[in-house]
């Protein structure tokens, strides 16, 4: 199951802000609450009780929430790996370890008489997760998160994240990264320059954001910075978890049968894969015997979407997608362009995958 998620900083936000804030994503189908102990200074007693307050808010409305710990805030507040009890008095659905202990104590916590599940940092890429499971956890209840990087450009490439991730779910795991809301302010820090996974995401639309991370594979998605605007909420709420989908523009004058074949039809790239076009070839097969007028036979440019003619026999009515810009031999019909921003997305398409074109 595909999930959703927000970010609340109880002391950088009003309760009442975080209520209403949590209120407001709940109705759009939000699951998951990160928050974190980590940034908090100040009386134990008065963190306890906004933290209670907060997490039970969010437990009315069927929120999971994890708080965001590390061995430092274990003998602070006098916790034990071996007793969570303070975890489960506060609410919480689980632990976040931002940093782990040495992989036996992670293995024990999962064995916790609460059912609190644990959650580890997933972006190191390193044996952590394999030493742990080398402890023999119960592995219902661990689960892998990634960071987040306020800081520009420090954010993970996509190779490195695509290694951690498959170490991860090697294991079966279920995985989580961070979006940024572009209409965000704060996070839990003083430094915020968006809070994202993927340091390509920082300025993307959160849409796209989200679409990235689901069509890589993690499960849940998270909102880190607050606060978005329900604009925002509503967008990310809005996308396909399962199946990616990109958006595109079409030119004025294209046939109702060709905006049909964009935005009617289940695609999928072929398995033999070439290097130049995403290729979905069901089109000519549902249409055949239709007339394709010649459209727009411009040289083609990366993005661009492409319907074949008549002039290509055989091939009249199926679509492409340009992955490389390359001259048009005059038969095809240069009938659109993918949004800038759905390049990533575009590139990542394997053979066999399916995918819908929206046009916008």
């Amino acid at each position: 199951m595909r999930e959703l998620g927000i970010s609340i900083y109880p002391f950088h936000a009003t309760l009442d802000e975080n209520k209403n804030y949590i209120e407001m994503a709940a109705k759009y189908g939000y699951k998951r609450v990160f928050t974190c102990l980590l940034s908090v200074e100040g009386d134990k007693n008065a963190i306890v009780n906004e933290f209670k307050e907060t997490i039970a808010y969010a437990n009315r409305f069927g929120m999971q929430v994890m708080v965001d710990v590390a061995p430092s805030i274990f003998s602070k507040l006098g916790i034990s790996y071996e007793d969570l009890s303070f975890f489960k008095e506060i609410g919480a659905y689980g632990v976040r370890l931002d940093l782990g202990f040495s992989g036996n104590e992670e293995s024990i916590m999962t064995f916790n008489e609460h059912g609190l599940v644990v959650e580890i940092n997933m972006s190191q890429d390193t044996n952590y997760v394999n030493t742990i499971m080398d402890y023999m956890p119960n592995r219902e209840k661990l689960v892998g998160c990634h960071n987040f990087y306020p800081h520009r450009y420090t954010g993970l490439s996509r190779e490195h994240f695509r290694n951690c991730n498959k170490r991860f779910k090697g294991f079966s795991l279920t995985t989580a990264a961070f979006v940024t809301a572009q209409t965000g302010t704060f996070g839990p820090w003083p430094v915020n320059d968006g809070l994202c996974t993927l340091e390509e995401h920082r300025d993307l639309p959160i849409e796209v954001q989200g679409r990235e991370l689901f069509n890589e594979g993690i499960d849940v998605v998270i909102i880190s910075n607050c606060f978005p605007t329900e604009d925002e909420l509503k967008a990310l709420a809005g996308i396909n978890k399962e199946m990616l989908e990109l958006e595109c523009e079409v030119y004025e004058g294209v046939g109702e049968v060709e905006r049909a074949i964009i935005e009617k039809e289940l695609h999928f790239q072929r398995g033999d894969v070439g290097e130049y076009v995403v290729r979905s070839t069901q089109s000519r097969v549902k249409y055949k015997g239709t007339h394709f007028e010649l459209f727009n036979p411009s040289d083609i440019k990366k993005g661009d979407v492409l319907i074949e003619s008549s002039l290509y026999g055989q091939y009249a009515g199926e679509l492409h997608i340009a992955r490389k810009d390359m001259k048009n031999g005059g038969k095809t019909s240069v009938v659109g362009k993918i949004k800038p921003e759905y390049m990533g997305l575009l590139d990542s398409i394997k053979p066999w995958q399916k995918f819908k074109v929206k046009i916008k």
